[in-house]
């Protein structure tokens, strides 16, 4: 933690809660707060969601990630299908099955996966002729067997994150665009958040500013937790000539070599890169783009013969893959939201609601705790060596 005097020539502006990041975890979070406290959300770029959130492919899949992580999506379930006020009528979520494939040398990798999540989540098994009636683009006899998941959805990413902002507004939050941090300290139990001659004051900050999270600490003098954005590149193709592709499922690789998806009419591929990037305005590397397109062509019958668009996102990830979640410092004014890697999205109806409780000094809603998730799973301290 770092005290310095304030600068008396400054003007500021207080609030209970300063939440720096207004992706999807520092808007969310920033909207369950704001129901009780004067919270201010601050964004470095001109608008929210830039960066990971406005990038994303999301898909609600239970059986995807960690425990924690898979216990955090179901706790988000609910309001997924049912979003509570502030959220209009809106629909969240629409069918997409996942169908996860192998080849004969990835049999142990599926066995391994239907082993780990077969408590929460109900697979199919498939025959490999089972696989290509799931998706006939496939190429014959490419894959062996597969998983089916009927309980995945399509999120509606921007319906999901304007809801949070809308919800944040009309509770009387305030949030502040185009504010790069340029300093961070501690005065007289204050944080100061100064940008360009700019201060704001608040007893508590949210650190929910992604792949900077990290630097962010360190600019407040406290631990790092090892946080690695990796960089995850996208792909939007022409569906084959002459096929409907929109009730297709997202198929993926056993051992996530690349996904294909359904998009507004064409398609989404992936080659799942997760190559470690410094924190950045990330864009995509041609390699990645030609690697994906090899994967792709290598198991689906059909050439790729133009590229409508790519683009690339930072997905944040701490050493054992479960977000950082809690206060760094001893005296609970400062919180990191964090490492939520490609979960972000799927968790944060949930992950909002406990991190605006812990902040608060409140218990962790009963449907979040009877799904298993503890805070001292995701404090950040158990990433700091003692």
């Amino acid at each position: 933690m770092t005290d310095s005097e304030p600068s008396s020539s400054r003007p500021y502006d207080a609030a209970d809660i300063i939440v720096i990041g207004a992706g999807i975890a520092g808007a969310s979070v920033a909207a369950e707060l704001a129901q009780k406290h004067a919270v201010i959300l601050l964004e470095m770029e001109p608008q929210p969601g830039y960066h990971t959130t406005g990038r994303s492919a999301a898909l609600f899949e239970p059986s995807y990630g960690p425990a924690p992580i898979r216990a955090l999506t179901r706790a988000s379930a609910a309001f997924f299908h049912r979003p509570d006020n502030g959220f209009k009528t809106e629909k969240l979520l629409s069918s997409r099955h996942v169908l996860m494939i192998a080849r004969d040398d990835q049999l142990e990798a599926m066995l391994n996966l239907k082993n780990e999540v077969s408590r929460n989540t109900t697979f199919q098994d498939l025959s490999a002729k089972q696989v290509a009636q799931m998706n006939p683009l496939l190429k014959k006899n490419y894959a062996t067997a597969g998983l089916l998941n009927t309980d995945s959805h399509d999120i509606d990413v921007t319906a999901l994150h304007q809801g949070y902002l809308r919800r944040f507004k009309d509770c009387g939050g305030e949030l502040r665009t185009n504010f790069r941090i340029d300093d961070l300290v501690k005065h007289s139990g204050k944080w100061e958040v100064s940008a360009v001659g700019k201060v704001l004051k608040a007893p508590v900050v949210v650190n929910a500013s992604g792949a900077w999270a990290d630097e962010l600490n360190s600019l407040a003098g406290l631990p790092v937790v090892g946080l690695i954005p990796k960089r995850r590149t996208m792909v939007v193709i022409d569906s084959p000539d002459g096929t409907t592709t929109a009730s297709l499922p997202m198929t993926i690789d056993i051992e996530e070599q690349f996904f294909l998806k359904p998009e507004a009419g064409q398609l989404l591929l992936s080659p799942a890169d997760e190559t470690p990037s410094p924190p950045c305005d990330a864009q995509p590397e041609e390699l990645d783009i030609a690697v994906g397109v090899d994967r792709i062509e290598t198991a689906f019958d059909f050439p790729i013969r133009r590229i409508h668009s790519s683009w690339a996102g930072l997905r944040s990830f701490v050493a054992d893959k479960v977000p950082a979640v809690g206060f760094l410092d001893d005296d609970e004014s400062f919180f990191l939201l964090a490492g939520q890697g490609g979960y972000g999205i799927q968790t944060s109806p949930a992950l909002s609601r406990m991190a605006a409780a812990l902040i608060t000094g409140v218990q962790v809603p009963g449907d979040i705790a009877d799904e298993g998730v503890s805070p001292q799973q995701l404090s950040p301290k158990r990433l700091i060596p003692t």
